[in-house]
């Protein structure tokens, strides 16, 4: 949300380019973070982090294989850099490191 929050003040921060759509993507993923991270349930969470860090992973390496320099989906879509694909692919690592060490949640409580 930091970074999303930066973009309208400095949309070239660190070499990113962080468009208003790039902002706004970036602080609705952290929205959904925080609401997942408070106030669903500990597997729903899990499964967050693991969804979202796929897709940020997939986005970063996708930027890396196919993009380039100035990467975009989609037309109409933010365009992304060097510096937008290894953020991703950070970002990506680190929310799927959290969903893979929480535990899953146990159904039923252990027998003792």
């Amino acid at each position: 949300m930091v970074v999303g929050l930066l973009g309208f003040l400095a949309p070239n921060f660190m070499g990113m380019h962080l468009s208003a759509a790039h902002n706004v993507l970036l602080l609705l993923s952290g929205v959904l973070a925080i609401y997942f991270g408070l106030m669903a349930t500990e597997s729903a969470g899990r499964t967050f982090c693991l969804v979202i860090g796929a897709v940020y992973g997939l986005l970063g390496l996708a930027g890396f294989v196919d993009g380039g320099t100035d990467y975009t989906i989609f037309a109409g879509a933010p365009v992304l850099g060097t510096m937008d694909h290894l953020v991703h692919l950070i970002l990506g690592l680190v929310v799927m490191s959290v969903g893979w060490i929480q535990k899953p949640a146990l159904a039923t409580p252990p027998i003792r």
